[in-house]
Order: structure tokens, then sequence, then C-alpha cells
């Protein structure tokens, strides 16, 4: 079960904050720099989403309204239900985290590849994630007025028009000069990648200095920590075994079911992290703590079923029996005797 090497430099980020927290002139300094970070990380993911692309998954819209129900309605009903944990499992403010946790849209890259590895519909996984970030930049901030509302710290209504300003606006601009960047944006692929993974290092550091400064991390300990991480746990296992099983109760083939399971059972730590910022405020660094865990947590568990479900033997014997069955006649002994040939 693999570590992401990026969840070792975002702690690695926590702990810098922790020891070195920015302050006073430098807060405003690192505040102002993760600001326009997020924005051109929204404007990043505008440029690189194909329209084209997008127009064509909505041919398969069965597929893709599953995944959004998954996300947008069972995952925040099921962080409704965690409200009875409180306060024997989780503290309010872990809780609060764990809510908006479930309020985040979906993965694009490790949805994709996972289906990948687990030989499902990639073309699917590809618009299942890019339709779910792009609907999350509307419905995460509306969702969490909804359920969230003053207790979230900063949030109020100017957040919500702050969330169209910073995240909505770049990433309409990214599509509108798309036809122009969109060359360049693809062949820079690995050096804008930097870029992003900068850029949420960035928000994170600011993030947790806050908090620091705040002092709110006295709210946690190591017990709560364990709470959490089992709550969160139960909730990947209950949706991956409803994104399985409710994809065959839909009828969907084995290759649209899982990339519905992988697309419909995970958040993104990068979509999240920057609106986090902005709704929580100072409060974001525990709003962005289950987010965190819960990230790596999905990454190790979806690739080991991942390898399971590319060795699956019934999936073996529905391939062999997929390419007997295109593979053209051989010709008979008698036509081969008499030189003929088959037409």
């Amino acid at each position: 079960m693999p570590i992401d090497p990026y969840i070792l430099l975002l702690l690695g980020t926590v702990g810098l904050a922790a020891l070195f927290p920015a302050r006073g002139a430098a807060a405003d300094v690192a505040s102002g720099a993760s600001t326009a970070a997020i924005a051109f990380l929204f404007f990043l993911y505008g440029a690189r989403l194909s329209t084209r692309e997008a127009l064509d998954g909505l041919k398969h819209w069965r597929l893709h309204v599953t995944v959004l129900a998954c996300t947008f309605v069972i995952f925040p009903l099921l962080g409704l239900a965690a409200r009875g944990l409180v306060p024997v499992f989780l503290t309010h403010p872990l809780y609060q985290g764990l809510l908006f946790l479930t309020l985040v849209p979906s993965t694009i890259q490790s949805s994709i590849a996972f289906t990948s590895i687990a030989r499902g519909n990639v073309p699917a996984a590809i618009c299942a994630g890019s339709f779910s970030s792009l609907v999350g930049i509307v419905i995460t901030p509306l969702l969490a007025a909804a359920v969230l509302g003053s207790s979230a710290g900063g949030f109020s209504a100017d957040s919500l028009v702050q969330i169209v300003l910073q995240l909505l606006v770049p990433f309409l601009a990214g599509q509108l000069l798309r036809r122009w960047i969109g060359g360049f944006v693809a062949r820079h692929k690995k050096v804008l990648g930097l870029v992003d993974r900068g850029s949420i290092l960035l928000v994170v550091y600011t993030a947790f200095s806050e908090g620091m400064v705040q002092g709110i991390w006295h709210q946690v300990s190591p017990i709560r920590l364990g709470g959490l991480l089992v709550v969160e746990a139960v909730l990947l296992a209950v949706m991956l075994t409803l994104t399985w099983y409710g994809g065959k109760a839909l009828r969907f083939n084995r290759e649209d079911r899982i990339a519905i399971q992988f697309a419909g059972s995970k958040k993104s730590l990068a979509s999240g992290l920057p609106m986090a910022s902005v709704l929580f405020g100072a409060h974001a660094s525990l709003a962005v703590l289950p987010l965190m865990l819960f990230h790596q947590m999905q990454l190790m568990v979806c690739a080991v079923i991942a390898k399971r479900r590319s060795h699956d033997p019934r999936q073996e014997a529905e391939e062999a029996a997929e390419v007997t069955a295109s593979a053209p006649a051989a010709p008979s002994r008698t036509a081969v005797g008499t030189g003929s040939r088959p037409r």
C-alpha cells in the first residue's frame, strides 16, 4: 500500500508551519501569495479541461449522474449522520472538518489512474472527475452554506462572493483562453503540475500558520485523531461498497462500475484545500486535517482494490470469451486439401 510522497511534503509543510508560523507582515504576504496561487491553480484547471471531451462525455449521462449523486448527495448525508459521534469520537471542530470533507468534489488524476489499472472505463472516469470538479466549484460552497452555516468559522455570504471571484472566475478565464494556451499547458504539463502542488503547499502553510497563531491545535489530542481515523475508514468502506454494488443494481457493466467506484468514493485534496482556506479562514487548519487523512487513506485502499480488480479471473474469462467470439472462423480441412480459398 503506497504512501503518496506528496503527503510527506504536506506533513513537512505542516511541521514547518508549527515551528515557524507566519506572523504579522509575513502572514499578510503569505495570505496574499496564497490567494494568488489559488486563483492561478483554478485558471490552470480551466485551461486543461477539454470542452470537447466534456461534451462527448455527456453521452454517458447515467454514469455521471450516479457519480455526482454519490459525491454531493450520499457523501453529505453520511457526513450529517456522523453528527451523532460528537463528542464521543469527534470534537465539534473535527466533525466540522469531516462534514466539509463530504462536500468537496471527486478527484480527477487518481480516479483515472485507478480505473486504468483495474481495466475500467477510463474515458468515463476522465469525464466524471472533470464534471465533479467543475460542479463542485459552485455546489460545495452552497452545500457548506446549507449544512455548516456560520459555524464554519469565517463562512458568510461574502465567502460565496470570494469563492466566485477566486475560483470560478479564474476557471472560466482558463476555459476562454484554452484555445490559445491549451497547447502550451499540455506541452508543459509536468512543470505546471509542480506549480499546482507548490500552490497547495503554500495554502497549507498559510492555513496552519493561522491555526498556530490562533492556538486551535490545543483542541486536538492523539485519542481524537485515532477516533477520526476510525470514522473515516468506515466512511470510505461504506462508499466503496455502495458505489460497487449500487452500480450493479443500476445495471452498469463491469467497466462502468469500476469508474463509478473510483470516481464516486474519493474526495479531492487539490480542490478542497483552497476552498477550505476561503470558507474557514483561521480555522482552516482543523477543517482540512480530515481531508488530508482521508486523501492518503483512499489512495492506499484504492491502490489495493485496483490491483485486485486487474487480476479478477471473471474479467479475464469474459475477455477471453470476447476474443474467441470475435476471431474469424478457421478454414475447413476440405478447403485446405483442395487448395480452395475460404470466401
